[in-house]
């Protein structure tokens, strides 16, 4: 027959939430500019963007909710949709693989930023850095245990235990949780500011969007817990949850690296805060 489905493929019907997406995030973007320049809308139209790149996203999600539950999600589809997350978080890697570049350029060539940093690294400016071994540390160990809660939910879900899959999915968001609040008085009592020299705008835009991708990460594993208590995943399919967890398991590592590169080597022999 005409209508016959003779492919395991599933080809969506035309739709205008990705292109309302589209809108918000330009809108976002732009109003950004405005806002940081202080030009008329600046106040206004970031968060008209966020609202409109939210609602679409949240009917987006829902939509793609709603054809796992109808059976659209074929092994076929399933395994492109890892594909794509794969490439989402390679796409991630290279933003953060620029804020490494610049934090590097700046520390390991700081003769030719003699105007800017005194011809030393960290700037003669900054009077003290982040001690590494104290909340810094602590963030690790906790980013590391809700790496391993997270990897807890994901064997319980594949083995049947929802009950794991919950206990692991409600540990791993209070984890994420206590980092995001660490980080947020770790800043609060910083002994330098953003913007003031290039050891603080890199610092803080490394680390700060990484606390960024941390909140993101912590909001998908709680869409994840909500939809584990309404019985969405099974284990044959829970793609869902499985990019939520790849998602967090790229912040953990992202975060060691951020440890080790900025806390740790960024900032050795200097004074601590």
């Amino acid at each position: 027959m005409a209508g016959t489905k003779t492919h395991d493929y599933h080809i969506l019907p035309p739709d205008i939430v990705p292109l309302l997406s589209t809108i918000g995030a330009f809108t976002f973007t732009s109003g950004m500019v405005l806002f940081m320049h202080d030009l008329p809308g600046g106040h206004f139209v970031p968060w008209a963007g966020m609202a409109l790149l939210l609602a679409s996203l949240f009917a987006w999600f829902s939509k793609i909710v709603n054809e796992a539950h109808a059976g659209d999600h074929t092994p076929v589809v399933q395994l492109h949709q890892r594909y794509g997350m794969i490439l989402f978080i390679a796409s991630e890697v290279m933003f953060f693989a620029g804020w490494f570049w610049a934090f590097f350029d700046f520390s390991l060539f700081p003769s030719e930023l003699a105007e800017t940093v005194g011809g030393q690294w960290p700037p003669k400016a900054i009077e003290a850095v982040m001690d590494p071994f104290d909340l810094p540390l602590l963030n690790t160990l906790i980013l590391l245990c809700s790496g391993t809660t997270v990897t807890w939910a994901h064997h319980a879900l594949i083995h049947g235990d929802r009950d794991g899959l919950k206990k692991g999915l409600w540990a791993t968001i209070l984890l994420g949780l206590l980092f995001s609040a660490i980080q947020a008085y770790e800043y609060w009592h910083a002994p330098f500011a953003f913007g003031t020299n290039t050891y603080g705008s890199a610092f803080y835009m490394a680390t700060g969007f990484h606390g960024f991708h941390v909140i993101v990460g912590t909001i998908m594993l709680i869409v994840c817990l909500v939809r584990a208590y309404k019985g969405h995943f099974t284990p044959r399919q829970h793609f869902g949850f499985e990019a939520a967890a790849w998602y967090w398991h790229f912040v953990d590592v992202v975060w060691l690296f951020l440890f080790a590169a900025i806390y740790v080597w960024g900032g050795w022999g200097y004074p601590t805060h």
